[in-house]
Formats: C-alpha cells, structure tokens, sequence
C-alpha cells in the first residue's frame, strides 16, 4: 500500500514532507540539485502527483516520489543532465 504525503514546506535548507499517516521527513536540500537552486517562489508552486504519492514542480520539471524519500534516495539526476538544465535557466532567467 502507498503512502501519501499530506502536506509539504521548506525550511532554509530542508523539505519537509508531512506523511498522512504523521510521520514528518526533513530531506536536506542539497539531496534535490534543482531544488536547491530553485527560487523560493518556484520551491512553492509545486502539485501532488496522484493523491500524494510524489510531488511535481512544473517550473523546475522535477518529480520525487514519497516512497524514494522514505527510503532516503537521493535525486538520480547526472551531473552532466544538471549542468544542462543550469544552462538553460542561465539563458531563459
């Protein structure tokens, strides 16, 4: 059975993930390169994927699911796909 997250907020340096069923995850930023670089503004314009079983921010195109936080993943992302999406939002921002 899934779990869903219920609420999501962010700390200076943290996301913070309250769990339906109480259960609060505190991930380190750094863990999540585009959310790290991410503005406050892009950090808070997020949607749940499902009912909660991920979270989407469409402006940094970055997907986690609850379950790969719960098991302490980390993002997958290369540094050579990060450096890209870097470059494009130099040029766009």
């Amino acid at each position: 059975m899934p779990t869903f997250a219920a609420a999501v907020d962010f700390t200076e340096d943290a996301l913070v993930v309250r769990l339906a069923d109480g259960r609060v995850l505190a991930i380190p930023l750094a863990w999540f390169p585009r959310l790290f670089q991410a503005t406050p503004a892009e950090r808070n314009h997020w949607r749940w994927i499902g009912r909660g079983i991920g979270i989407h921010w469409p402006d940094l195109d970055e997907d986690i699911a609850i379950e790969d936080l719960i098991l302490g993943r980390r993002s997958g992302e290369s540094q050579e796909s990060l450096r890209r999406w870097l470059a494009a939002r130099t040029r766009t921002g």
